[in-house]
């Protein structure tokens, strides 16, 4: 065995087993609620309901709240991975002029708070007459995704071995069958892991989305805060139990179907 493979002694799984469970007491606890027969936010008990799942079907507004809100964190994404893949290989391969200040353009939605820029580009979109347009909002979600894109793209093409492009160059590829055949399959991790951080960071995203919403466009975070604001009830733990449920499917399929290994890590 190799000396750097130890296995963890009794104090370290019981540190591991903390940290676990405290990430997912909090996600625990809120699916719990969520089958609670109560008007309040109380734990089920011995009895177990599914009226506050069944109330969530019955609120057409969360159900279109929610199509929004995939719809537009599926367009944000693949928008800020379009961007962050020709921008990673321009900032990694390439030096000129101005590059560092192109990078902190890029990494500075990281930066600069949600509410700021929310109430800037509800200005912006007033001034150009973008309000209430859903080309706009996927915009503003594509501005404040990039980074998580762009950061992971770029740490995929840094330290990247380009014998093989020059091999292929050399025998007469082009530069685009390069790119599609050997260049992007070697980032593909990275450039997935990017999309899917912006998928996430896009779906769940508030603060922004507040300002730059309207009535048609309101994303399923901006409406359970619409809700909550009006009233305390376990309608938000079901939905959040729901939503819970929905991206584990979607991890579990993802990893039957491709690998999470493949997609994250790149192992093959």
């Amino acid at each position: 065995m190799n000396a750097g493979m130890q296995k963890n002694g009794p104090i370290a799984l019981a540190f591991n087993a903390l940290v676990i469970g405290f990430m997912l007491a909090p996600l625990l606890m809120v699916c719990a609620v969520a089958f609670t027969p109560h008007d309040t936010l109380t734990l089920p008990g011995t009895a177990l309901s599914l009226r506050w799942f069944k109330a969530v079907f019955e609120h057409p507004d969360f159900v279109q709240s929610f199509w929004n809100s995939l719809w537009l964190a599926l367009a944000s994404a693949t928008l800020a991975t379009a961007l962050a893949v020709p921008a990673g290989i321009a900032l990694t391969r390439y030096a000129f002029a101005g590059r560092g200040l192109l990078n902190g353009l890029f990494l500075s939605p990281l930066i600069i708070p949600h509410l700021i820029l929310g109430v800037a580009l509800l200005r912006l979109f007033t001034l150009i007459g973008g309000t209430g347009s859903f080309g706009w909002l996927v915009a503003a979600h594509a501005l404040i995704v990039t980074p998580y894109t762009l950061r992971l793209v770029v740490a995929a093409l840094v330290g990247f071995e380009r014998s093989a492009e020059h091999a292929a160059l050399s025998l007469g590829a082009s530069q685009a069958t390069v790119f599609t055949r050997i260049t992007l399959p070697m980032i593909l991790p990275g450039v997935t892991g990017g999309w899917l951080l912006a998928f996430i960071n896009s779906f769940d995203e508030v603060t922004l989305s507040i300002f730059v919403t309207s009535p048609s466009t309101v994303t399923l975070p901006v409406r359970m805060y619409m809700h909550a604001v009006e009233s305390i009830d376990p309608l938000m733990a079901a939905v959040s139990a729901l939503m819970v449920a929905l991206t584990a499917c979607a991890m579990v399929l993802l990893d039957r179907v491709y690998g999470l290994d493949r997609v994250l890590v790149g192992r093959t």
